[in-house]
């Protein structure tokens, strides 16, 4: 019978690593006597990352004695006591390879339900002085798993562990795992993962996402970073001539682009964007830019439509310089902010220049006129209003359309019931007030702040948070599990030190571009160095948290990533500029 052979526990506690300071409760030691066991914790214990660790789902960490012998021997370690692993429960059997999420076990007076695999998180190799534990742990197929606590009790060690009752479709902990972080997965075995009704719903997510993955071995981890798109149309830039100029309004510019030898453009999807480069001086380095696609996706040719910013040098070089003829450098379109197939409502909500990936997939609803559509935008003025006789068109042709335009300063030539619905700004309030569908699909596009706000108050107007996607112009917010963001943002910069001898690196969305420094080990820790804005989990290629679009040039992995990413994307946790090749350029 199994056994518990330790009862670990420990608060969170302040760690330095690499310059910075890590907020973590992987830090556990044994103690002894009995421990209640609450709903979120075991007294005495804590989590210093509620985004990644602990709640209700995750109250309770186990890992065998059969994984630390084996560790001993993998990694020649002699040091590794109860605890190591950041486990609360330490316990004789219970192989991940046996247990079944969905079963339950009493230990004492404690009744536990198995809901899912470890996460893959760094702070487990930082706990044991090895930064590829992540990767080993998935690699190796002995994760370990975590507990919710049925009925509450005291548990010590001794205790006999007593299953009394077996997970339904008999799916064990290392089958799940390997389903969501290892290539050679099936679909059927993603349904029957997600008809456990113990499952979490951070991995029942996880699962719903690869079930709408099209082709599960066509590369790509919907699973892991919420969806996948057919790879890029061609790999770095190519040239495109401007086909066409139009202003849209007083600050906004729509430039159509072409192949200069006629051919149809690769189609894009509703929603992607063009990365374009450009050269204002010709004696300093290129810029590169990120502009979404507001166009027909499947016109043959593109449109992006570009903002007057007061400091953009690239958005000024357009405005003043594009003309018929000219040409540019392009990327092929990107990006996983695209609408989706199916029946039901949507809901596309922009303010100013926002409207344009948003006004791409309504360019794509008019072609087939059969959804429930929305239209809430918010401009200035009608001076401001870009797209909107292209917009009344459109919506003309969709018999269940709905339109609500906000002015938040009305010009004097401005129609009311003509040229917009409502005075001032499209808030949080007024979208909740509009009695939208609670099964629509949301597509979100402004600024931040904007976006959050929309979002919750979406939430409370019942759509499902997973139904709400949004797009960011510019840099993403930072994800850096367990350590907490400076007092005030760092714009990006060159790093520190002297200047790199390896090829350059541009941060497109950061508008940056850096010498290669071969000292480092990944393109993150460049990235880290010049205060990129970056998001990560493993740091060593599993938990696909960094993966983002490759848009130039090619890179080696060191380690090679437990799964690939998709088709012109790249885990930069774990790779550098390849040698011999020129430059690379990152959509980040």
């Amino acid at each position: 019978m199994p056994t518990l052979a330790s009862v670990n526990v420990g608060l969170p506690t302040d760690v330095r690593w690499r310059g910075r300071t890590v907020r973590t409760g992987a830090w556990k030691r044994p103690v002894s006597g009995a421990r209640m066991v609450r709903r979120l914790n075991i007294e005495g214990d804590g989590q210093g990352d509620l985004a990644g660790h602990g709640g209700e789902m995750r109250a309770v960490l186990v890992y065998q004695l059969d994984s630390y012998r084996h560790w001993a021997r993998e990694l020649d370690r002699d040091d590794l006591l109860p605890g190591h692993f950041g486990e609360n429960l330490t316990v004789d059997g219970l192989a991940d390879d046996e247990v079944c999420v969905g079963d339950r076990y009493r230990i004492g007076g404690a009744v536990f339900e198995v809901t899912q695999p470890r996460v893959t998180c760094y702070r487990v190799g930082l706990r044991l002085g090895e930064p590829r534990m992540a990767a080993l742990l998935v690699a190796h197929r002995r994760p370990g798993f975590y507990l919710r606590v049925i009925e509450e009790g005291e548990v010590a060690a001794g205790q006999d562990i007593i299953k009394i009752a077996s997970g339904p479709e008999g799916m064990t902990v290392a089958e799940i795992d390997a389903l969501l972080y290892l290539p050679g997965r099936r679909r059927e075995q993603v349904e029957r993962a997600l008809r456990i009704p113990a499952l979490s719903p951070g991995w029942r997510a996880s699962m719903e996402a690869l079930l709408g993955q099209a082709d599960l071995g066509a590369g790509g981890n919907a699973g892991l970073t919420g969806g996948t798109v057919a790879p890029p149309g061609w790999a770095g830039f190519r040239r495109l001539s401007v086909a066409a100029v139009r202003a849209e309004s007083d600050s906004v510019l729509s430039l159509t682009l072409t192949a200069p030898d006629g051919t149809p453009l690769p189609a894009a999807l509703p929603g992607q964007f063009l990365t374009v480069k450009v050269r204002p001086d010709a004696r300093a380095a290129a810029l590169v830019r990120g502009y979404s696609l507001s166009g027909p996706p499947d016109a043959g040719s593109y449109r992006i439509s570009v903002k007057r910013e007061p400091h953009g040098a690239v958005s000024a070089y357009l405005h003043a310089s594009a003309a018929v003829g000219t040409e540019l450098e392009a990327a092929a379109p990107r990006g996983t902010f695209c609408l989706t197939d199916g029946t039901e409502p949507v809901v596309l909500v922009s303010v100013g220049v926002g409207a344009t990936p948003v006004l791409a997939m309504l360019h794509a609803l008019a072609r087939s006129a059969e959804r429930e559509v929305w239209w809430l935008h918010g401009a200035r003025s009608g001076a401001e209003h870009a797209f909107a006789r292209e917009t009344r068109d459109l919506l003309a042709k969709l018999p269940h359309a709905r339109c609500r335009i906000f002015y938040s300063r009305p010009g004097p030539g401005d129609r009311p019931g003509v040229d917009y619905t409502d005075e001032g700004r499209l808030t949080p309030a007024r979208i909740a007030a509009l009695g939208l569908p609670a099964d629509a699909d949301a597509y979100l596009c402004g600024p931040p702040a904007f976006m959050a706000a929309t979002g919750a108050a979406l939430a409370d107007a019942g759509l499902a948070p997973s139904r709400v996607r949004t797009e960011l112009f510019g840099a993403r917010d930072a994800v850096t599990p367990g350590i907490s963001a400076p007092a005030s943002a760092t714009a990006p910069h060159q790093p520190a030190g002297p200047a790199g001898t390896g090829p350059e690196v541009t941060f497109a969305r950061s508008g940056l571009t850096v010498p290669w420094q071969p000292d480092r080990d990944s393109l993150l820790e460049l990235a880290e160095a010049c205060d990129v804005p970056v998001q990560w989990s493993c740091r060593t290629g599993v938990c696909h948290t960094c993966e983002l679009a490759l848009l130039s040039g090619a890179v080696a992995y060191a380690p090679d990533p437990v799964e690939p990413p998709a088709d012109g994307n790249v885990l930069i946790c774990c790779s550098t500029p390849a040698k011999d090749t020129g430059p690379v350029v990152l959509d980040l």
